[in-house]
């Protein structure tokens, strides 16, 4: 589990292709250890495990399924990663849980420079459009952020330099893809209600 609080920006230096997948390798400033070897880490909102680590180079290995619902279907070396370590008990959680379960990919509509900050335009499928709810948390390639406006297509945000500065929000424009996860809590909430709807019109 993750809170969307991202301090490092990692980037794709080696792609191997397997038959079933790939395995990435990034260049972090974080230090792993071997001990950490078989850990969760969130890249980019995607929860993997870690393979392996020499020096700051560190291992994942994407299926064909992770590469197939995730923005990672179009990586390339050179790419930056948002990497997040999982969250420890007693630790406060700054922005919201993130699980590192992606539920779809959103398209850049529109990226608009007002004063020093950005409003960004996503668009994004009808099935999970019904889940965004405007103030609501959302994970958007791994970055904990709050849903400013829904659209008719999707929804907008509004990201401030200290984000941008920390994460590959800042390198966004229009037509590419990012990494969604709607938070847990507001589908939790839509289910029941539709749930209770359910029951009382019975």
């Amino acid at each position: 589990m993750f809170n969307g609080i991202i301090l490092n920006q990692a980037k794709v230096v080696k792609i191997e292709k397997r038959k079933k997948g790939i395995n990435i390798f990034i260049l972090s400033k974080y230090n792993f250890s071997k001990k950490e070897i078989g850990m969760s880490i969130s890249c980019d909102g995607v929860c993997l495990t870690l393979v392996s680590t020499y020096k700051k180079i560190i291992e994942f290995y994407l299926s064909n399924e992770t590469l197939k619902r995730s923005k990672f279907k179009n990586i390339k070396i050179g790419d930056y990663i948002n990497i997040e370590k999982p969250l420890k008990y007693g630790y406060k959680i700054s922005g919201h849980i993130v699980q590192g379960h992606i539920d779809c990919v959103a398209e850049v509509n529109l990226v608009k420079k007002i004063d020093k900050s950005w409003l960004i335009d996503f668009k994004i499928n009808n099935k999970e459009k019904k889940n965004i709810i405007e103030k609501a948390s959302i994970s958007i390639n791994g970055v904990s952020l709050t849903i400013s406006n829904k659209t008719k297509k999707g929804f907008q945000i509004w990201v401030i330099p200290h984000t941008l500065k920390l994460t590959n929000l800042s390198k966004l424009k229009k037509k590419d893809l990012v990494n969604i996860e709607i938070d847990i809590l507001s589908k939790y909430v839509r289910n029941y209600l539709k749930w209770e709807i359910k029951i009382l019109a019975q």
